[in-house]
């Protein structure tokens, strides 16, 4: 089953320290187990663009919908058997240390 790890900045985390940031460990692990479909940072909200449609017209807003001081600042694609072993995975991500690990199951399209 595939599940979404969204990755979470979080102020009130402990502060970021690179020389523990074991990112490439942790990518090479879920590569190497054949779990890993895709994964990525995110640039920061600044840099976002909200689309809305309403009655037909497009509109555009800069930056995220709400002010929120936590911000998505990534995401990984993992296939594996159960919830489980899906937060056994999120657990060793990095960022579970400086941030948070949101797993959510994908629902696929039925059809």
């Amino acid at each position: 089953m595939e599940y979404l790890l969204l990755i979470i900045s979080d102020p009130e985390a402990p502060t970021y320290i690179p020389e523990e940031d074991n990112i490439e460990e942790w990518s090479a692990d879920i590569e190497r187990r054949g779990i890993a479909r895709t994964g990525n940072r995110l640039r920061p909200p600044s840099d976002a663009t909200t689309v809305t449609v309403r009655d037909g017209a497009t509109i555009l807003t800069d930056g995220p919908f709400v002010e929120t001081k936590e911000w998505i600042a990534g995401f990984d694609l993992i296939d594996v058997d159960n919830l489980d072993e899906a937060l056994e995975i999120a657990a060793a991500h990095p960022m579970a240390r400086f941030g948070r690990v949101e797993v959510r199951p994908i629902w696929p399209f039925e059809g």
